[in-house]
């Protein structure tokens, strides 16, 4: 598909990974919808690349309409999605003072980085399969974002690692659930990126994370993942495929 002229949603674009695939679509002509449940965010980054703004809790039903709707309104139907959002934490099972680990911080990781990646692209590909169908008979792509961890997760990354997990897994499902009416579906699992959340470490650890990837020895630019779910829009036989992009990163236990 040719980005030049699409409308295209983007699910945590007001800051990090999410933001720079928002640029990069900006950038090669895409109509932009900067989706996030952090409105200001939402509000820079679109304002920046000439897009449209809008607060969305991607895991509410109604909040997710409403994007859609604000977002056809604006830019008409969008045949790009790009899932984006999501949290990141860490808390092992048994506690330092022997407690187990409150099962609403569990439920909450999964709610988001799962159910809301999946809400998305059901409330979206019902959408699109209304549409005509371009070359090759396509009519739509969603990218979704998991993580290494969901292969190699560390000591307390219990339900980080089983919310990307469950990204993967049905990565090859809805590919083949939305074949029929011409949406391909791929997941991008990123390795240690440079991210504002990584960004607030200290820089001596920020050091060692990067030492830690074989090649190259640095952490990942959100440039680059951007580049990859772009690239994946582009390619029409990338399909039902989760890519790791990580610099041959094979995290260890903790």
């Amino acid at each position: 598909m040719k980005i030049e002229g699409q409308s295209a949603l983007v699910t945590g674009g007001g800051s990090g990974l999410g933001e720079a695939v928002a640029r990069e679509l900006a950038r090669l002509g895409a109509k932009v919808a900067v989706l996030d449940v952090n409105a200001a965010g939402a509000e820079r980054v679109a304002s920046q690349i000439g897009g449209l703004a809008c607060r969305c809790d991607i895991t509410d039903t109604a909040s997710v309409t409403a994007a859609l709707d604000a977002a056809e309104a604006a830019h008409g139907p969008a045949r790009i999605v790009m899932n984006i959002a999501g949290i990141g934490t860490a808390k092992r099972v048994i506690q330092r003072d022997g407690s187990p680990a409150p099962l609403e911080d569990f439920e909450r990781v999964v709610r988001i980085n799962l159910v809301g990646t999946y809400n998305m692209i059901r409330l979206a590909a019902a959408r699109i399969a209304k549409l005509e169908p371009l070359q090759d008979g396509e009519r739509g792509v969603v990218v979704n974002t998991a993580s290494v961890a969901a292969f190699d997760g560390q000591v307390g990354q219990e339900a980080y690692s089983a919310s990307k997990g469950g990204v993967v897994g049905m990565t090859l499902p809805l590919a083949r659930d939305l074949a029929q009416f011409g949406v391909r579906v791929c997941t991008i699992a990123p390795g240690l990126f440079a991210t504002p959340l990584m960004k607030e470490l200290p820089e001596e650890v920020q050091q060692n994370l990067a030492a830690s990837i074989p090649f190259p020895k640095r952490l990942g630019q959100p440039e680059e993942f951007a580049a990859l779910a772009t690239h994946i829009v582009t390619n029409g036989h990338l399909n039902g495929e989760v890519i790791r992009l990580d610099g041959a990163l094979r995290m260890a236990p903790r």
